[in-house]
């Protein structure tokens, strides 16, 4: 997360200790909607920690990236993806264009830091206030014996039943529609990253998860529903120095900046959401410089799936995600989920 560079006039924010630092670019892609480091509308400020969890399932990467020993490069964010990489032995480069978002990062990676909870998490809690508020099936009690089951047939059957009612989707409609209170509070640039109809995109995701995925083992469905952490689940090892690298920069000059083939495999999350088709072109033209022939690359989007489908979506236990994609890079490269 965080791809795009700082806007013009933006403040500047020390290097956090241990980083490596790359100059900023002021040119078109500093309009792009993460450039301030806040996702909040009103007035400028210092960037903020937006993510204190990840959102993605490294489970995908390490099912597809090359054997462990790899040169990776992923966005840093709260540091849960660079951590599960490093720990099954990939020598990881995360990059962060927020200083506060890397400086947080690093607490985490390099010294065990618990999480934190980021604007992602209140806005989050919000929703799920509301909702417990409002409605039986949606309190803290219901919901936690709901998560505790291990059985996809039974959870989409008490999804669909039970969670997946009127109620909930007046309320979904009511924070995620374009008109809504999410996309009133959101900065300019992160209201059109959402895809049209978020409110039924989203429901629609979460029971594709739950039918598949066993509840009772889903780290990010107890986060997500919840806003807890699974009983039991493993905490975020703090990772080697020596395996993990943190750089604060943009990840599109960075990857244009890198040696030729510097890089076996990429995975970069949320970057082509906001910046328009011409973030896009030059983001695959810096993975095709970066990571060598027959690398990989994994890109995850919020957008509805377009011709191509939802490459390996369904796989992600995350359960926000419309499209990942798995490209192999060179002239022999293409889709492969």
């Amino acid at each position: 997360m965080n791809p795009s560079p700082a806007a013009p006039g933006a403040t500047t924010h020390a290097v956090p200790a241990g980083t490596d630092a790359a100059p900023a670019r002021t040119d078109a892609l500093a309009a792009t909607p993460w450039s301030a480091g806040r996702i909040l509308a009103g007035p400028a400020g210092r960037p903020r920690v937006l993510f204190g969890r990840m959102y993605e399932d490294p489970a995908v990467e390490l099912a597809v990236f090359p054997p462990t020993g790899a040169r990776v490069l992923c966005i840093a964010s709260a540091g849960d993806t660079a951590a599960a990489l490093a720990a099954a032995g990939y020598e990881v480069t995360a990059l962060d264009l927020n200083p506060v978002q890397l400086a947080y990062a690093r607490t985490r990676l390099h010294d065990g830091a618990p999480a934190l909870t980021g604007t992602a998490e209140r806005l989050a809690g919000l929703g799920r206030g509301a909702a417990a508020a409002l409605l039986p099936t949606w309190r803290p009690a219901a919901v936690t014996d709901f998560l505790c089951l291990d059985d996809p047939a039974e959870q989409h059957r008490r999804w669909t039943d039970g969670f997946d009612g009127p109620g909930l989707r007046l309320l979904a409609g009511a924070a995620l529609r374009p008109a809504g209170a999410l996309a009133a509070a959101l900065r300019p640039g992160f209201r059109c990253a959402l895809p049209r109809g978020f409110d039924t995109v989203l429901l629609r995701r979460i029971s594709r998860t739950v039918a598949r995925h066993p509840n009772a083992g889903n780290d990010w469905a107890w986060r997500l529903l919840l806003g807890r952490e699974r009983p039991g689940a493993a905490a975020v090892p703090a990772a080697d120095r020596r395996r993990v690298r943190l750089v604060l920069g943009e990840v599109v000059e960075h990857l244009e900046r890198s040696a030729a083939g510097a890089y076996d495999a990429v995975t970069l999350s949320n970057v082509v959401d906001g910046p328009g088709p011409d973030f896009a072109r030059r983001l695959r033209a810096a993975v095709e410089h970066a990571v060598r022939p027959g690398g990989v690359a994994v890109l995850r989007s919020l957008r509805e799936p377009g011709p191509a489908g939802p490459g390996l979506a369904a796989e992600d236990r995350s359960a926000i995600w419309g499209v990942v994609r798995v490209v192999r890079t060179g002239p022999n490269g293409g889709t492969l989920a």
